[in-house]
């Protein structure tokens, strides 16, 4: 199993989700966090004052999948979480070695 680590824009997160649900990938967690990569945050004016922001709003989203899906996976979040500019974000694959479920005490892929 893997687990797909993706970090997105916050205005993709629908797309990306309705990317994996056709795909067949409905169970996912999502948090808000913020961050930066190269860009080191922007500037911004308000009320006529520039101030910089140097951690970014951006979505986490985690999911588990067999090994043979994650590129698959990998692929539907950059389709739908590309807009080809500065910022997109990040997709981590990591392995996973075990999973369970709480209530039934399945393990492995049936506890996905």
């Amino acid at each position: 199993m893997q687990q797909i680590v993706a970090v997105i824009k916050p205005f993709k997160l629908e797309e990306v989700k309705e990317a994996l649900n056709k795909i067949g990938i409905t169970g996912m967690t999502v948090s808000e966090v913020k961050g930066h990569g190269r860009q080191k945050g922007h500037k911004e004016i308000y009320r006529g004052a520039e101030y910089s922001t140097n951690f970014l709003p951006k979505i986490e989203l985690k999911v588990v999948v067999k090994a043979e899906r994650a590129d698959e996976v990998a692929e539907a979040i950059i389709d739908a979480a590309g807009t080809g500019k500065i910022g997109d974000g990040k997709i981590f694959v990591m392995p996973v070695q075990k999973v369970i479920r709480i209530r039934t005490g399945e393990t492995g892929a049936q506890a996905l």
